[in-house]
Order: C-alpha cells, then structure tokens, then sequence
C-alpha cells in the first residue's frame, strides 16, 4: 500500500508544490527541464537531501506530509512565505518528479535529491543557504491569458 501511496504521490505532487508562477516567456510545448541559473553559491555550500535539515537552514520546522519510499514532503510556514520541500533516496526519483512537475511550469530550487518549491522571489536568498541550481520548467499548452 505504501508504494502505491507513493507511486501516486509521484504524479499528483507537482500540482501541490508548482508553487511558482513561472515565466510568461515559456511558449507551449516546453522542453526538458532546464537550468536557468547555475553553480551552487560562493560558499559552496549544498544541503542534505533530509527534509528536517533543508528546513532548519531555510529557518523553518516543517510538518512532514509524505513519507513514503520514493519521497518525503515537508511543508514549511514562514511569515515570508509558504514552501515545499521534497528530498528523493536517488536521484532517479527527483528526475520523475520534476518530469511531472514540467506540466505545471514553474521554478525550482533542485539540489543532489531535492527540491524545494517557494514562490521566485525567495529563490536566490533560497539559494545562497542551500546551494543548488534554480531550474525553470516550462508548462505545456498555452500560455497564460492567451488563446
């Protein structure tokens, strides 16, 4: 039962955690995921792939939603904002989530089996605390307002 849980945590968790409004730019079709800023921050620093530590250094205490064997969620409350933060047990597994994820669009904060979804703005001082690399995936279909 568990790993059915999980299977689909897999697909419906993108939904959940596209957080991010995206870029308007991104026409309809969208490639592969992308990096759109690369290199971890000068410290060089990169966080663990444990959701209670990525929470720590973003300064929050998250409530673990999902624990399951391909992933677990957290989500973190803050006064600046609310965020996911999603860690894989390998790598395979963040590369399906974001595969999915691409459908919604959006930014990503993506580090050695994480992900952390908080709206853009929050993404380069995200960045700076936990390393990794800001991805842009592009939704498909057509772009928002249009016809």
């Amino acid at each position: 039962m568990r790993t059915v849980t999980a299977a689909g945590a897999l697909v419906v968790l993108p939904l959940t955690a596209a957080c991010g409004g995206g870029d308007d730019t991104g026409g309809a079709g969208g490639g592969k995921a992308a990096p759109s800023v690369t290199a971890a921050p000068a410290a060089g620093v990169v966080a663990p792939a444990k959701v209670e530590v990525i929470a720590g250094l973003t300064g929050c205490k998250a409530k673990i939603r999902i624990d399951a064997d391909e992933l677990r969620q957290g989500l973190c409350h803050t006064e600046k904002a609310d965020y996911l933060i999603t860690t894989f047990p390998e790598e395979r597994f963040k590369e399906t989530w974001l595969e999915e994820a691409r459908v919604y669009g959006g930014k990503y904060l993506v580090g050695t089996r994480w992900v952390v979804s908080v709206k853009p703005a929050l993404l380069e001082s995200f960045r700076a605390k936990l390393g990794g690399t800001i991805r842009e995936l592009r939704g498909i279909g057509p772009k928002p307002g249009g016809r």
